[in-house]
C-alpha cells in the first residue's frame, strides 16, 4: 500500500499576509455595502433618483444622453447623491475598486523597516497611479 505524506504548509511572507488581510477586509466591507444598499433600494428605504418604471425607456441611450435626461451626476458628484438607492450602490463598487489602495499602504511600514527601498518606491508609485486614475485628471473623449 502506498502511503501519502502530507506536505508541510507553506509559510507565507508577512507582506503577503498583511496585503491579503487588508484586501480581504476591504472586499468584505465592499460586499456588505453593496448588499445593504441593494436591500435599501429594493425595499424603498433609499428611493431612486430615476424611477424604476422609467429605466426601460432609457436603457438604450448613450451614457451622455442618459445622464442628461435623468440628471444623474457625473464624475465624483455621485457622492452627493448617496441617499438615492440607484446611486448608493456605487459606493460599494468604489470600495471594491479601491481595496488595493489601503492594502498597498499597509505594506509600506514593513518594507521601510526591512530597508527595501525598491519595494517602498514601487508601492508609492502604485498608490500614486491609483489616486491619479481615480482623480479623473486623465479622461478620454
Amino acid at each position: 500500500m502506498v502511503e501519502l505524506i502530507a506536505a508541510p504548509p507553506l509559510a507565507q511572507p508577512p507582506e503577503q499576509l498583511r496585503y491579503a488581510m487588508w484586501l480581504d477586509a476591504g472586499t468584505r466591507l465592499g460586499m456588505v455595502v453593496l448588499v445593504l444598499t441593494f436591500i435599501g433600494y429594493v425595499l424603498g428605504a433609499l428611493p431612486p433618483r430615476v424611477p424604476a418604471h422609467e429605466l426601460s425607456a432609457l436603457w438604450h441611450l448613450p451614457a451622455a444622453e442618459f445622464t442628461q435626461r435623468t440628471g444623474m451626476p457625473n464624475g465624483w458628484a455621485w457622492l452627493g447623491h448617496l441617499q438615492h438607492g440607484d446611486v448608493a450602490g456605487l459606493f460599494g463598487i468604489a470600495l471594491l475598486a479601491s481595496c488595493s489602495l489601503p492594502s498597498l499602504l499597509a505594506l509600506l511600514p514593513l518594507y521601510q523597516r526591512a530597508g527595501d527601498r525598491a519595494y517602498v518606491a514601487i508601492c508609492v508609485a502604485e498608490v500614486a497611479v491609483l489616486l491619479l486614475a481615480a482623480s479623473g485628471v486623465f479622461t478620454v473623449g
